[in-house]
């Protein structure tokens, strides 16, 4: 998108946000279709129980238009101004695209379903397999829609949909999602490098001929598979393979990563130039894991260290794959310290006293069960989940961290405190949107069964499913509501078709067709108004310039080629944006500190960036690369008072005990630590 600007870096920013707005005007619109289709299903359900023809071969009544576009418009608009997905449409990430697929594939499945009968009607399904190809490059939110188009797809095709055959559907649904997210998204190219590392050090080959065996190898298998396809006449086969190869298409632009990182730009997080390094790249292995269905809880000690797997690194030298060693290790618990669903997990010391908030945990003691799932419905679904969703539908407490949820009885703003009742982001929307929503999902219910329980579907996938996958510590850097925006997608369907649930209600006492749906509008209206009216000053980012100014500030303040130092986030990327971007003072060097315990951002700042000279780092490549001092924890030891702190970070530095008094490799006025037993230990990357 920034490609439009045409040299004029001042449109840059403009553009980048643009891109997220336009995305979420789109997501908008194909929310308006969605709850159309759907309403048209609710108002001519009767005329087509009453006659053989479908729904789409029904035109509804004039005042029945009315009723479904009124519904589409009130759902639709009811989205566009919650909260959370508010604050996406106003910022430069991920999040309001991730909301565009996630919108559009629904949208698409509503479409076969409408033309489910036509010859060519499994074109719908390879163009979803091909945004959900796409999509990938952007957030997985989307993959969590396939139970729900699963079950659209089975309703669709089955006569006399059974318990059984829905609980087949959702099996199949998740090991797609599952094959997805761990069989092709990490998978082929770990099976890529497996090749690159065989062919290149057993065959001797040079490097990436093995990748390019593997693409010719993996080509003749899809060929394969297609000619079986034609052979055998299947049309499950075909079309199968048409959606594994499309979701393949759309997930090739994520080659745009490695490609990026190839031609060594300066901002270049985790140089995945290669195959290898993109798979670790792709597996987030920087992050870190947590337990999630069975592991270790708060208090658990490790009484042994597992190998990982191999890890390997070009050397140029020899034209091979260098093993780095020692292999990553990764700690072991017994038996008895691990347990089902453990929610309370995280052991880092200042997360224990986080916990009991939560809690009634005693300090050394195994929790059980009821308290696991305690924290997980109390904090993890009650305080970072159903405190979200009542922000975009009930009402926002304030901007401060942990707000709470403002209702209809709460205390006015006059009697709260300056710095929450004054908050732009106070916002009371007396629960309206939620009672429309309720509404709306118990008209569904009532009228169309199956298409409430996909909407449900869709609702408990992209909501309550994440707040299990996630497991989510007692303590958060900042507030992680745009998380579960497609909750929050998936209710304003119910928003919307409330409308309907309204027009049924006036129904008792207004007559008139007409009129009762204009009732139902207007009434409706009152929840996107009162929405828009509330969170219009707490979303409008026009005039706030603090980040990029207090950037600027900071980087002119520095001397010449000076180096900052930052720590995180928040503080890095508007420094970052006034170099690149605007090109101030691009003689400062920004030092990220939490990126500095890693070989690939140490090799970068090595190098000269714009103005700034390079990083005066004196270790060389083999002191800090990966697998050299990956695990640095040290048990003292008596005999030795004091080492040369040079000569300890030596790779295979080995102190020997030597008399006292006698500290051989000492020089006057170099300092000093203890000598140091190398042990086993984690080593978390930069969350």
């Amino acid at each position: 998108m920034s490609l439009f600007s045409f040299g004029d870096v001042t449109k840059v920013p403009v553009l980048i946000n643009a891109l997220s707005a336009l995305s979420s005007a789109f997501t908008v619109l194909f929310l308006f279709w969605i709850i159309t289709r759907m309403a048209r299903k609710l108002v001519l359900r009767e005329a087509v129980t009453n006659s053989a023809l479908a729904a789409e071969a029904i035109e509804p009544s004039r005042s029945q238009t009315f009723l479904i576009l009124s519904a589409g418009a009130v759902g639709a608009l009811a989205f566009a101004f919650s909260d959370s997905f508010w604050f996406n449409a106003v910022e430069g990430e991920v999040y309001a695209m991730s909301a565009l697929c996630t919108a559009a594939v629904v949208w698409i499945m509503l479409k076969w379903e409408a033309h489910a009968n036509e010859p060519d009607s499994d074109k719908w399904l390879i163009l979803i397999a091909y945004v959900i190809g796409l999509s990938i490059g952007v957030h997985l939110l989307n993959l969590l829609t396939l139970p729900a188009l699963g079950f659209i797809y089975y309703y669709r095709r089955t006569a006399n949909p059974t318990t059984k055959g829905g609980i087949i559907v959702l099996v199949v649904t998740m090991a797609i999602v599952g094959l997805i997210m761990v069989g092709i998204i990490p998978g082929l190219p770990t099976l890529a490098g497996n090749f690159e590392v065989f062919f290149v050090n057993t065959i001797g080959l040079p490097f990436n001929a093995g990748l390019i065996i593997f693409l010719l190898v993996f080509a003749g298998l899809i060929y394969f598979g297609f000619r079986l396809s034609f052979q055998r006449r299947s049309r499950l086969l075909n079309t199968a393979m048409l959606c594994f190869v499309f979701i393949l298409i759309g997930y090739s632009s994520y080659l745009i990563v490695p490609i990026r990182s190839s031609f060594k730009p300066t901002i270049n997080e985790n140089d995945p130039e290669d195959v290898l390094s993109f798979v670790s790249y792709l597996k987030r292995e920087q992050y870190g894991s947590r337990p999630l269905l069975y592991g270790p809880h708060l208090f658990s000690q490790p009484d042994h260290y597992e190998e990982g797997a191999p890890r390997y690194a070009r050397d140029l030298k020899t034209g091979t794959y260098k093993e780095i060693l020692p292999r990553q290790q990764e700690a072991g618990y017994p038996e008895s310290d691990k347990m089902l669903l453990p929610r309370i997990y995280n052991y880092e010391p200042d997360q224990v006293a986080n916990y009991k908030k939560w809690v009634d945990i005693q300090d050394g003691v195994k929790p059980t069960m009821g308290q696991n799932l305690a924290f997980m419905f109390r904090y993890q679904m009650g305080h970072m989940f159903w405190r979200y969703f009542m922000w975009n539908y009930v009402g926002r407490e304030s901007d401060v961290q942990q707000a709470g949820v403002v209702t209809p009885l709460s205390p006015g703003a006059n009697s709260l405190p300056p710095r929450i009742g004054e908050s732009p982001a106070h916002n009371n929307f007396l629960a309206l949107p939620l009672i429309l929503g309720l509404i709306g999902l118990f008209f569904q219910s009532r009228r169309n069964s199956k298409d409430a329980w996909v909407t449900g579907l869709l609702f408990l996938m992209t909501g309550l499913a994440i707040v299990f996958y996630l497991n989510q510590p007692p303590r958060e850097p900042r507030e992680r509501d745009y998380t579960f925006t497609g909750a929050t997608f998936a209710f304003a369907i119910w928003i919307g078709l409330g409308v309907l649930g309204l027009a049924e209600l006036f129904g008792k006492v207004v007559k008139t067709d007409g009129l009762r749906a204009g009732l139902a509008l207007a009434a409706g209206l009152l929840v996107p108004g009162i929405m828009a009216a509330q969170g219009w000053d707490d979303h409008d980012r026009s005039d706030r310039y603090n980040s990029v100014d207090s950037a600027k500030n900071l980087l002119n303040s520095c001397a010449p080629n000076a180096i900052l130092f930052t720590n995180g986030d928040n503080d890095t990327f508007p420094l970052w944006y006034a170099q690149e971007v605007e090109g101030v003072r691009t003689d400062v060097r920004v030092a990220v500190l939490s990126y500095l315990n890693t070989d690939w951002y140490i090799a970068q700042m090595k190098r000269r960036s714009y103005l700034s000279q390079p990083f005066p780092i004196s270790m060389g490549p083999d002191r800090y690369a990966q697998g050299t001092n990956d695990m640095l924890p040290f048990a003292a030891n008596p005999s030795v008072q004091s080492v040369n702190l040079k000569e300890f970070i030596q790779p295979g530095f080995r102190q020997q005990p030597v008399a006292a008094g006698a500290v051989p490799g000492r020089r006057p006025g170099h300092d000093v630590v203890p000598d140091a037993q190398l042990l086993p230990a984690h080593r978390h990357g930069s969350g």
